[in-house]
């Protein structure tokens, strides 16, 4: 049983996720803050919770978000996988660019992560470092710097990082590799939740995966694991669990969301479900594209057309056809988009999306503007390097990238703690072989 204070914290967020999916729930709202937390009970808070779950759609609600995967591809109306990759040379070329662009953007963004934007750009112009064109500068004296001690003492800042640090990010990126290992291309939403619970520390979860992990744990089965006081189901958890299924599939956008459907089932819904979905189909469009808006128009074309996420995604692409700069067509989007909490699904897919297409294919460029947009910076610089890093492939990754890292990434997952990321993306590369022929 989830304790009361729990409950409350819970409740609260399940209030803000309704009415984001358009429900009635001002009613509810006005009980929910007039209740007496020490008077209140479990049978109280679990009733509020159930009247949120049957609180209808308000009128003239635009938008159509279903979780069924036949009616998201109605909805969706994507275009049929035929292309393929042509050589095991090319396809390790660019596997390795996609491992190692998501390692790379993920260390660059890892000591800003949630910090805003305003904050980031401050922070660099300080340390003599605006616009960001390299891994995030020390600021001495470290008072008041706002970085994390762990990244002075263990390398996370340019000039003392010596291989990429452990990250949630890159660990699912590795545990999607595990489930296509174990069980093929044919993997179900149940095999994915059976790694989650023998590979992945639960103190190393959060938000949506924390209450879906909880919810396994009290024996709960998937789908309902993603809605079991899971106000989080829409936030960014699922998007960034999504390129191990791009990997598999190298241009083959419906296959990879399709994938991706199956893992984000498990914790996500609507919005959250389809992040997944878009960046996974941008990334195995990427193994063959060259042009970033060719890419984003793959990855919106799997996800339904009529949904709160495909709505931001286009209207990235008519801010970025506008406006001169990146900081211009952010601030306009989040004129829009910034009212979501700062780890949502939506406005950091906004932020990927911008970044990608103001980078014009530029590896550097691309993961900088990433994560100087701030909010979800660690997510948003893995998933930008992912994409980037599989278009261009390893040869269009710039050594001063790289070189630092040497080759080794730290993970949280049982049985492993140190691997290479050659090896993790030859693996992948052996996982597309075998499934392929």
């Amino acid at each position: 049983m989830l304790a009361l204070t729990k409950k409350l914290e819970l409740l609260n967020f399940e209030l803000v996720q309704a009415e984001e999916e358009g429900r009635d729930v001002k009613g509810i709202r006005e009980r929910f803050d007039s209740i007496d937390v020490s008077k209140v009970g479990h049978e109280e808070l679990d009733e509020l919770y159930d009247k949120i779950a049957s609180s209808p759609t308000v009128a003239g609600w635009p938008y159509v978000e279903p979780n069924e995967l036949d009616e998201i591809r109605k909805r969706a109306g994507p275009e049929k996988d035929e292309s393929t990759w042509t050589s095991r040379h090319e396809l390790h070329e660019k596997m390795l660019g996609a491992w190692l662009g998501r390692v790379i953007g993920n260390m660059l963004g890892k000591p800003v992560e949630l910090w805003p934007k305003e904050r980031i750009e401050e922070y660099l112009k300080k340390a003599g470092c605006y616009p960001l064109d390299y891994y995030i500068p020390e600021l001495v004296p470290h008072k008041d710097a706002g970085i994390q001690d762990y990244y002075y003492k263990f390398g996370g800042l340019r000039g003392n990082i010596k291989k990429a640090l452990r990250d949630d990010d890159i660990d699912y990126t590795i545990l999607g590799l595990l489930v296509l290992e174990r069980k093929g291309f044919s993997f179900t939403t149940d095999d994915v939740a059976e790694e989650w619970l023998n590979r992945l520390p639960l103190y190393l979860t959060y938000t949506a995966e924390r209450e879906t992990y909880r919810n396994l744990a009290l024996g709960i089965k998937p789908p309902e694991t993603a809605t079991f006081w899971n106000p989080f189901r829409e936030w960014v958890g699922a998007q960034i669990r999504a390129d191990p299924w791009g990997y598999a599939n190298p241009m083959r956008p419906w296959s990879a969301a399709e994938m991706a459907y199956r893992d984000a089932r498990l914790s996500h819904v609507k919005n959250g479900i389809y992040g997944e979905m878009y960046v996974a189909a941008m990334v195995a469009s990427a193994f063959m594209l060259s042009e970033p808006l060719e890419v984003v128009q793959r990855g919106l074309s799997c996800i339904p057309k009529e949904s709160r996420l495909a709505e931001a995604i286009r209207d990235s692409v008519d801010l970025w056809r506008k406006c001169e700069s990146f900081d211009s067509a952010y601030d306009r989007a989040m004129s829009k988009y910034g009212r979501y909490h700062v780890v949502h699904t939506i406005n950091n897919a906004v932020v990927v999306t911008l970044a990608l297409l103001y980078g014009d294919g530029d590896f550097g460029k691309s993961i900088c503007l990433s994560v100087s947009g701030g909010l979800d910076t660690d997510c948003n610089g893995a998933t930008v390097g992912s994409v980037i890093g599989a278009m261009l492939g390893i040869k269009g990754i710039p050594e001063k990238w790289s070189s630092p890292l040497n080759d080794t990434i730290s993970s949280a997952l049982s049985g492993m703690k140190e691997l290479k990321i050659s090896d993790l993306a030859e693996r992948m590369v052996e996982v597309v072989v075998r499934n392929w022929t």
